[in-house]
């Protein structure tokens, strides 16, 4: 078999492998074995393709994968929508416990529970948004 197709089939699998489990490994290495199929298509010995391989997926693996793993992680300020609004503080409206409750979040009023079940939470308390279940925001006291 022609080698820079053994390498295009290693790429590809490694693809694969990198959807399956996303842990921005094993695409940096499917880069490498692309870079190595280049060179076995070109002509360049099997040292050459596996030096070049190695070489590539390092370098991906030292430059590329901080810039994409810091990428996957969002801070509060650049969560959008619903999901910004976790973590913020809000003022109950009308008392807030397991199964109703208001609070005024961002300047608007919307429905709340308490996080703890157990838990009343007074009109005029500080709480804070745990968590957003369609349009309830879950929150605990004490912000």
């Amino acid at each position: 078999m022609i080698t820079w197709v053994v390498w295009l089939v290693l790429a590809a699998l490694l693809v694969v492998a990198e959807v399956l489990s996303l842990t921005l490994v094993l695409g940096m290495a499917a880069v490498g074995a692309l870079a190595a199929a280049g060179l076995a298509w070109l002509g360049v010995g099997l040292v050459g393709q596996l030096t070049a391989f190695t070489l590539v997926t390092v370098a991906t693996l030292a430059f590329v994968r901080p810039i994409a793993k810091r990428h996957l992680r969002t801070t509060s300020s650049q969560r959008t929508g619903v999901a910004a609004l976790v973590g913020q503080s809000a003022t109950v409206v009308s008392t807030v416990n397991a199964d109703a409750g208001q609070i005024k979040l961002a300047g608007e009023i919307w429905s709340a529970r308490a996080w703890d079940g157990d838990e009343v939470i007074e009109p005029g308390a500080r709480v804070e948004v745990v968590k957003i279940e369609g349009a309830t925001a879950l929150v605990l006291k004490g912000v």
